[in-house]
């Protein structure tokens, strides 16, 4: 089950889309369909078949947009997290090799097209949060147990937009 938490920049960002698929592009698309149509023989009209796939699409993301926001609660920064990992948190760790990875934890639907967010339901997220600076983590994942360090964490103070 995916925990329903969203940083408050993701939501606008997930607002965002849906609004410009609803209010721009969709009325364009349904424009395309019609003319299309009004041409003729649907069977054989590559614009046609082509935008009408497109509606679909759009409407498909629509309804998925609109029920993630509904069930979405989004998460400010508190002053009072600075020095720990919680929700939204950018984290640099380093493991005994010295691999130093950066990562911020996020919500499930924020995750998509970042490799540098990690889900807030991951093994990394969820051996990460509540830690505080210089402090060891185990890390529990099927492929086996690893061991990191976190060397510095921090906030986007910005994402309140």
């Amino acid at each position: 089950m995916k925990t329903p938490l969203i940083t408050r920049g993701g939501y606008h960002k997930l607002k965002d889309e849906l609004d410009a698929l609803w209010r721009q592009e969709r009325p364009e698309v349904t424009r395309k369909v019609t003319w299309a149509a009004s041409l003729g023989d649907r069977s054989e009209n590559a614009d046609y078949q082509y935008n009408k796939k497109r509606l679909r699409e759009i409407d498909r993301r629509v309804r998925y947009l609109r029920k993630c926001l509904e069930r979405l609660k989004a998460i400010d920064y508190n002053p009072e997290q600075e020095g720990k990992v919680f929700f939204g948190a950018w984290v640099e760790i380093e493991n005994e090799d010295g691999k130093t990875l950066i990562l911020r934890i996020v919500g499930y639907d924020e995750i998509f097209g970042r490799r540098d967010y990690i889900s807030v339901d991951s093994p990394m997220a969820r051996a990460l949060l509540g830690k505080s600076e210089d402090d060891e983590v185990l890390v529990h994942t099927e492929a086996g147990q690893f061991e990191w360090w976190i060397n510095r964490i921090w906030y986007d103070t910005t994402d309140k937009l």
